[in-house]
């Protein structure tokens, strides 16, 4: 039985691949075509419904197939009563079936035109310049074609990806179309889901032509997996199942290591954030002098004051029964004067995650062989200046690609690497997850010391299950992300406080049983 792939991600390579296997098997390009482009007009149909008076399109058309689906879109939609303008600077270039469409578009009377100026009088511009696989700079006549359109702040509805957005990495070739909505054809492309495309993007939707799944898995089986993390998939993984006779300690005892006399914030914020988790016991380690503001604000921690510098950083961590803990978080509000502590932490043979100034003091002392070496599952969590400065010297990074830059990441490192940003990236050295939804709402102080505890919550009560560890990271974020965006669509605010983002964590969590119907999901 035929069941669409919603989730899975493809480079340019794959997706011509994908492609080959389907007119291997039998069906015809042109069929294909005309498949695809049917689907893509009935969309830009429910988009831009036809009401009193004409909606006029302008197509500016390129020389292969995605000029080839523009034509046959074109050639729809006039029929469905719509005005159409054709544009087609590289006809000199056509392929062949793309001539065909051409010619016959031509014969039915539609208006062709040869200035991109003729297209400024048309409601609403299709961008069928290129698709998938572009790699080169766009230049010359079609660089300023494209500016041209870009200034006319039309509605623009780009088939497949906006033209000259590299469909791998999402890196602007030379000039992109800004879309408003961008139709993306039977899987989604990778560099749309990369952060330096977004704002070329639009609305994304997928326009889905019933690619056999069989063929997906077969070529996407020989590369490296990446998908969108979704609800559906968030609620496989949690809730971390619990029996009827558990106790604090079966549901997970997390070790904070945090916090500074500048950032006591950070050490506070980070155990809001595992206090959301419903993590079953929290001990933190802080310098003396937060352990009273500790014990005032959240009564429930163990808490351990450690002996600090001059400047209010933990100097030295006390004598630690390190079995004791399923999971270890270090860095938040730590200051870089902690290197002995951050040292400790790596050697400890615990399963750690690391964060903000635990990276900054793994990049500032080389210790990339210790973290890579170490016996314990390893969790990083930085943001792109970050992730840069923990892999100066290694190929990958500066390849334009963030998907591929953290996967390569997590196994140089041997570890599981969560990548901050507007798509957020969780890889480890076989699974890539992308979170397809994100808010600016995060973007405030104290969002990352929230989601690093949260994290760590899930993963200490994950030690007794077999979810493995980049699905818990990834569910987290999800969480984290969904949470960012009930506190800002609730408050009406631009951005969310710490505080309030590990409350709405919890609404996040709620909201996702209700869906789930977690209350039948417990273990006897």
């Amino acid at each position: 039985m035929y069941s669409n792939k919603t989730t899975t991600l493809v480079t340019a390579e794959e997706m011509k691949l994908i492609e080959e296997e389907i007119f291997s098997a039998g069906m015809p390009v042109a069929s294909l075509m005309e498949k695809v482009a049917l689907k893509t007009a009935q969309k830009i149909k429910e988009l831009y419904p036809i009401k009193e008076k004409k909606i006029s399109l302008g197509f500016m058309v390129g020389c292969g197939h995605n000029g080839g689906d523009a034509l046959v879109i074109a050639r729809e939609l006039y029929y469905q009563g719509y005005d159409i303008v054709i544009y087609p600077p590289l006809i000199e270039k056509f392929k062949e079936l793309t001539a065909h469409h051409f010619k016959y578009a031509s014969s039915l009377g539609i208006k062709i035109v040869s200035n991109i100026k003729a297209l400024s009088i048309c409601h609403i511009i299709v961008d069928g310049l290129f698709g998938f696989g572009l790699t080169r700079k766009i230049t010359d006549n079609l660089a300023e074609d494209i500016a041209i359109v870009n200034q006319w702040n039309k509605p623009i509805i780009s088939i497949d990806i906006p033209s000259g957005i590299n469909s791998d990495t999402g890196a602007v070739l030379g000039i992109a179309i800004k879309a408003t909505h961008t139709l993306c054809l039977g899987l989604y492309k990778k560099g749309i889901w990369q952060d330096r495309a977004l704002e070329y993007l639009g609305q994304v939707e997928r326009i889905d032509f019933n690619i056999p799944p069989a063929f997906i898995d077969k070529i996407t089986a020989e590369f490296p997996t990446t998908e969108l993390l979704t609800q559906e998939k968030v609620q496989e993984i949690l809730p971390l199942p619990r029996h009827v006779t558990t106790y604090k300690y079966k549901q997970g005892h997390l070790l904070l290591i945090c916090g500074s006399k500048e950032y006591a914030g950070a050490a506070l914020l980070s155990a809001y954030g595992a206090r959301s988790s419903g993590v079953g016991m929290v001990t933190m380690v802080v310098p003396d002098s937060l352990k009273p503001l500790i014990n005032s604000q959240l009564p429930e921690m163990l808490v351990i004051g450690c002996r600090e510098t001059s400047l209010g950083s933990i100097e030295t961590l006390p004598l630690l029964d390190w079995q004791k803990y399923q999971w270890v978080c270090c860095g938040m509000g730590l200051t870089k004067e902690a290197v002995s502590v951050v040292k400790k932490v790596i050697a400890s043979g615990c399963d750690i995650l690391l964060d903000a100034d635990a990276l900054n003091i793994v990049a500032n002392y080389y210790l990339l062989d210790e973290l890579k070496n170490r016996h314990g599952k390893t969790v990083l969590t930085p943001h792109d200046g970050e992730f840069e400065r923990l892999f100066p010297d290694l190929p990958f990074v500066g390849m334009a690609d963030r998907i591929e830059e953290t996967r390569q990441g997590a196994i140089a490192l041997n570890a599981t690497i969560l990548r901050k940003g507007a798509k957020t990236i969780i890889s480890d050295n076989i699974n890539t997850w992308i979170i397809p939804h994100g808010t600016t709402a995060l973007a405030r102080g104290g969002s990352g010391d929230v989601l690093s505890g949260f994290i760590g919550g899930l993963l200490a009560q994950n030690n007794f299950t077999d979810t493995i560890s980049v699905d818990t990271v990834g569910a987290a974020a999800w969480l984290h992300q969904r949470g960012g965006i009930l506190a800002s669509e609730d408050l009406s605010t631009l951005g969310v406080d710490g505080v309030t983002l590990s409350q709405y964590i919890l609404k996040a969590v709620n909201e996702l049983k209700r869906n789930g119907q977690w209350f039948f999901n417990e273990t006897c």
